[in-house]
């Protein structure tokens, strides 16, 4: 689950849907739960996961590259914000409570999304 650490409330909506939602109808049912596999099996253990990070530079030969290559149609940038997306998507379906937010490294703004477990607070 995404949670809204500001608001505290669960976030259950993907931004940019229109996008998201032209690219993952290029991709079969199949190659998304390999992606989202994939990227649980990234996070697994962890309480702290930079979306851009997380994939490495090089997608041949990995379950990310048919974002690149077929849903993105090549376009870097495109796939950049499909791959955060599912990410995005990955998390809201997680089982564990996970916050967001844009953050810095060494006084530099870090470019994608970092997420990091939380445990909301239920009256």
């Amino acid at each position: 689950m995404i949670w809204d650490i500001y608001n505290d409330k669960e976030i259950n909506h993907i931004p940019h849907k229109k996008e998201y939602e032209t690219w993952v109808s290029r991709l079969t049912t199949q190659k998304i739960e390999i992606i989202k596999e994939e990227i649980r099996g990234r996070i697994e253990g962890d309480e702290v996961a930079t979306t851009g990070w997380i994939p490495g530079s090089d997608w041949r030969n990995t379950p990310f590259e048919p974002i690149y290559e077929t849903a993105c149609r090549r376009d870097k940038e495109s796939a950049g914000m499909c791959f955060g997306l599912l990410v995005w998507v990955t998390l809201m379906e997680h089982e564990d409570c996970w916050g967001f937010g844009r953050h810095e490294l060494n006084n530099l703004p870090i470019e994608s999304m970092t997420y990091f477990k939380v445990y909301p607070i239920k009256n």
